[in-house]
């Protein structure tokens, strides 16, 4: 089977783990990627670049309100090839970052089995899950999986090695191990 890992990822202030160079969904689909040998499709947009997180949780929570699709770089990807799709990004305000939904837009995954996953500080899946069988209720819609940005970057703070025992990526590799 085919697979692809579709993401956003906010590096810069995050919430409880600081201003950090790689996003916590950065690492997570990478992760999947070694793990599973999926192809990637990251959603790019600088809108919320070098925003403090306060402000950034603030525009988030007003582009929900206002059902805001921001726009994404480069064209949406071809899926035709990929059976299985894992869809990742933060929770923000009960849901994926609304620019995803600008993506969810443009792509067709009526047939599919689609994964989602998220990253978060206590929001676990929140409504990602059921957005995301709203936007594509053609497809096979996992229960879906989620994992503290925290536990994401504690492996990146052990001596600059990723994959400690208990870490990030044993979690992710358990998780994928159960699919």
């Amino acid at each position: 089977m085919n697979k692809i890992v579709i993401f956003f990822s906010h590096a810069g202030d995050n919430y409880n783990v600081g201003n950090i160079e790689v996003g916590n969904t950065k690492i997570v689909a990478d992760y999947i990627s070694e793990l599973t040998g999926a192809d990637q499709y990251e959603i790019v947009t600088h809108k919320y670049d070098g925003m403090a997180y306060m402000p950034l949780i603030e525009l988030a929570k007003k582009e929900a309100a206002d059902g805001e699709l921001p726009p994404y770089e480069g064209k949406a990807p071809d899926l035709g090839q990929y059976d299985t799709v894992f869809i990742g990004g933060p929770v923000w305000w009960g849901t994926y970052p609304q620019v995803m939904f600008t993506l969810f837009k443009d792509i067709n995954l009526d047939g599919k089995t689609v994964i989602p996953f998220t990253t978060h500080e206590g929001s676990g899946l929140a409504n990602c899950v059921s957005d995301v069988k709203k936007a594509f209720p053609k497809a096979k819609v996992t229960a879906g999986w989620s994992i503290y940005g925290h536990e994401v970057q504690a492996d990146r703070d052990r001596s600059g090695a990723n994959g400690a025992s208990g870490s990030g990526k044993a979690k992710v590799e358990k998780w994928i191990k159960g699919l």
